[in-house]
C-alpha cells in the first residue's frame, strides 16, 4: 500500500508505505525517515525489529519472509530498486530501470519489478534479470500479484487498461499460461492464495470480487459487497488455507467472505469452519456454480476512520483466525473472526484502540530470524 502524501499520523512522521510480508508474519513501513520492520506474531504487544534511517521517502518496502532480505525503493530514486541484508547491515546489490518503479513483489524464486508498461523478472537466487515483459498495458497503480508457494511462481498482472482482462504468467517457466476476462471494467486489485491454486479479483467499479481457479482460469465464486455505490477496493487477501477472502476499500467496513474447503489447501483454519460445499463443485463452470453468489459478506469490521488507504491480511496469530488491517495514519488493527458465526469482528489484544505503529520501539528479546532456510544465497557485489 502506497499513501501517496506522508501522513503524520499517530504512526510516527510521514507514513509513505506499508505492507505485510508472504505469509503475514511481519508487517513493513516506509516513512519519510526511513523504514522499519514489525513482528506481527503476538496480539499483545507490536515489536520493532529493524529501523533503517539510512533512506528517507521510502515508498516501496517488501521484506522476504521471515529472511533478513529487504527491498526498498525511495521516492528520491524511484527507478532504483536496492536490496538489503538488513541483519548484516549491507546491500546485496541495486538495480535502475527505465522508468519509475511502481510494484516490487517477491517469493523464494522470483523477484518481480512492476513499471507502468513493462515487468522485469529476476531470479533471486542470484538477482539475474531472466525476462523483461515489454509494452504491458498501461498499469500506473502497478497492479500484479506473485504466487507464494515453492512449487509455482505465477505472476497476473492487467491484460488491458479498459477492461479487467488477467493475464497469468508462469514466471519460473517464463512463459504465458492463460487470460481471464474476469470484469467489464478495468481492474482495481488481484491475490493469489497461498497455494496459489486461487486467484481472486476487483474491478474499479468495486461491487464484485471474483475468485478464479488457477491454472484452469474457471470462476469459483462471486461476491458482491451488497452496496450498490462505487468504491476504491485496495486490498485483497486470502486465508492461509484459502477458506476466507478479505476485502478493504476507501469506505469504513471491511468485508471478510467465506469460500468453500479445497482439499488442496492447508487445514490451518479448517477446525474452526463448519460444513461447507464439497470440493468438487468449486470446480464447476461458472454458468452451472452460479448459486456460489453471495450477496452478504460472511463477516465485517467497522473501523475507526474512512477514506484512508489500508492494508489488510488474515492471518492466524496465537492459534486463533484474525484480521490485521494497516491504516495509512500509522494504526495497526488486530481482529477475531468468528470462523464458525462470522458476524461483526470484534477488536483484539493490544490493538483495541488501534496499536500505534511506533517510531522508536525495539523488541525486548532477541529475534530468530531463519536465515539459513528462508535466505537465499545472494551473492554481495
Amino acid at each position: 500500500m502506497e499513501t501517496g502524501e506522508g501522513a503524520d499520523g499517530p504512526g510516527g512522521p510521514g507514513l509513505c508505505c506499508a505492507s505485510f510480508n508472504q505469509d503475514s508474519t511481519s508487517l513493513a513501513v516506509g516513512t519519510k525517515t526511513g523504514y522499519r520492520l514489525f513482528s506481527v506474531t503476538s496480539v499483545d504487544k507490536l515489536d520493532c525489529i529493524h529501523e533503517s534511517t539510512e533512506t528517507p521517502d521510502v515508498y516501496i518496502v517488501e521484506r522476504l519472509f521471515s529472511s533478513s532480505l529487504v527491498v526498498v525503493v525511495s521516492q528520491s530514486m524511484p527507478r532504483r530498486m536496492n536490496v538489503y541484508h538488513f541483519k548484516k547491515g549491507t546491500e546485496i546489490c541495486n538495480y535502475s530501470y527505465s522508468n519509475n518503479i511502481l510494484a516490487v513483489r517477491l517469493n523464494r524464486q522470483r523477484l518481480v519489478v512492476c513499471l507502468e508498461e513493462s515487468i522485469y523478472i529476476h531470479n533471486i537466487k542470484d538477482m539475474k534479470l531472466l525476462k523483461t515483459l515489454l509494452n504491458t498495458p498501461s498499469n500506473p497503480s502497478g497492479l500484479c500479484a506473485l504466487s507464494i508457494n515453492h512449487s509455482n511462481s505465477f505472476l497476473a498482472y492487467p491484460g488491458s487498461d479498459t477492461i479487467g482482462e488477467i493475464i497469468v504468467y508462469d514466471a519460473n517457466n517464463l512463459s504465458t499460461m492463460t487470460m481471464i476476462p474476469a470484469h467489464d471494467s478495468p481492474l482495481a486489485a488481484i491475490t493469489f492464495s497461498a497455494s496459489g491454486t486461487k486467484l481472486a479479483s476487483a474491478s474499479e467499479r468495486g461491487t464484485v470480487i471474483r475468485v478464479f481457479s488457477i491454472p484452469e482460469g474457471l470462476r469459483l465464486f462471486e461476491f458482491r459487497r451488497g452496496m450498490k455505490r462505487y468504491v476504491n477496493i485496495s486490498s485483497l487477501s486470502f486465508s492461509p488455507d484459502a477458506q476466507f477472502l478479505c476485502a478493504s476499500s476507501n469506505t469504513e467496513t471491511v468485508h471478510i467472505f467465506k469460500l468453500e474447503h479445497g482439499e488442496e489447501e492447508a487445514p490451518s483454519w479448517s477446525a474452526y469452519v463448519g460444513k461447507m460445499f464439497t470440493a468438487a463443485s468449486s470446480y464447476l463452470p461458472a454458468q452451472v456454480s452460479g448459486m456460489m453468489s453471495q450477496d452478504r459478506a460472511f463477516a465485517t469490521v467497522r473501523l475507526q476512520m474512512a477514506g484512508q488507504k489500508n492494508v489488510c491480511a488474515l492471518a492466524t496469530i496465537q492459534k486463533l483466525p484474525r484480521l490485521l488491517v494497516a491504516s495509512s495514519d500509522g494504526q495497526l488493527f488486530i481482529y477475531n473472526i468468528d470462523p464458525q458465526d462470522g458476524g461483526e469482528c470484534t477488536l483484539d489484544g493490544g490493538a483495541k484502540k488501534g496499536e500505534v505503529i511506533p517510531e522508536h520501539e525495539f523488541a525486548a528479546g532477541p529475534v530468530c530470524l531463519d536465515d539459513e532456510t528462508e535466505f537465499p544465497p545472494v551473492s554481495i557485489r
